[in-house]
């Protein structure tokens, strides 16, 4: 369920990086990103409230949604820690992600160029 998810995932995402093209911004990451988000929490809403979605959330969420971008995940997760009202470990894990995220692709690009 989650790989064949995770295929079809992945084949929306290219398709809309495909479709849309722009130089100057992101545009087709941030939709990705957004998109990936709302559906994820629309996901999970249901999952919430409806007994024997277990399937289609893995199938949805972890596949779909995993495949098409994982910025829904971290998204999620720190919806998650928000309504927990874990206010350090939010700020900590939106820091530390971004931070070490920009910082580990530059050194990953900077070591193979």
């Amino acid at each position: 369920m989650v790989g064949l998810g995770g295929m079809i995932g992945s084949i929306m995402r290219y398709v809309v990086s495909f479709l849309i093209k722009h130089d100057s911004f992101p545009f087709a990451t941030l939709l990705v990103n957004i998109t990936g988000s709302l559906l994820i929490g629309a996901i999970m809403g249901i999952a919430a409230r409806q007994e024997g979605f277990a399937n289609w959330r893995l199938f949805l969420a972890t596949g779909i949604c995993g495949g098409f971008t994982t910025f829904s995940a971290f998204a999620w997760e720190n919806m998650q820690l928000l309504q927990q009202q874990r206010y350090g470990t939010f700020v900590f894990y939106t820091g530390i992600s971004l931070i070490v995220g920009l910082a580990a692709v530059t050194t990953g690009y900077w070591i193979t160029k």
